[in-house]
């Protein structure tokens, strides 16, 4: 993170939580008008199916199904663009792509709707990423992710019948390909050293001055 230019976490919470009440009214306004979003899902290998690469996330198919993928939109989404800032916007933008393009490629002929393919696709970066960065933020924040959201990486699996596992599936896979690509892109934060860490080195340095 660059600190000479800090992320605010703030605005970023107050922007991904106005993006999330914009799908709760979206939901609300499907079930006071009896809308039928569920065609504007991606459809495999249907030209009519690509309209769903762009709108199936923003579409749920009842308010548990908002429910479930709405704090871990908040959690995920918000971490992602304040850790790291200069990949989250492409991170963002090919697992939400990348996930439905995935979808309408190689699932199953059905409606395939609803954000859990975003979802584990930023889990599954921000687990992977931390581990291939090794630096002490990024570390934390991929074991706070799985620990809070580990259970994701069942959902890649097939289960239920009514649930999109290919969503799922193809999410985890741009996720884990936007780490691998994106790993260096955001610049690690100066390693603190806390004052027992200095002492240590100055006894090192007199050891070998000694040895001289």
């Amino acid at each position: 993170m660059d600190t000479d230019n800090p992320i605010l976490l703030k605005p970023i919470a107050i922007k991904v939580l106005s993006a999330i009440i914009l799908l709760w009214l979206i939901k609300g306004l499907q079930i006071a008008f009896s809308w039928d979003l569920g065609v504007y899902g991606v459809y495999p290998r249907e030209l009519d199916g690509l309209l769903g690469i762009l709108f199936a996330p923003i579409i749920h198919g009842s308010f548990e199904h908002l429910f479930s993928n709405t704090m871990a939109l908040f959690v995920l989404v918000t971490a992602l663009f304040y850790e790291y800032p200069k990949s989250a916007k492409y991170t963002f933008l090919i697992v939400y792509f990348g996930s439905g393009l995935g979808v309408w490629l190689f699932a199953r002929e059905s409606y395939h709707y609803g954000a859990s393919g975003l979802t584990h696709g930023l889990m599954f970066f921000l687990f992977l990423i931390g581990v291939l960065r090794r630096d002490k933020p990024a570390m934390a924040l991929s074991l706070i992710v799985f620990f809070l959201y580990g259970s994701m990486v069942w959902g890649i699996l097939p289960t239920k019948e009514e649930i999109s596992f290919e969503a799922h599936l193809f999410g985890a896979l741009m996720g884990i390909i936007c780490a691998i690509i994106f790993r260096n892109k955001d610049p690690k934060p100066p390693e603190k050293k806390y004052s027992w860490e200095q002492d240590e080195d100055a006894v090192e340095e007199n050891v070998s001055e000694l040895k001289m």
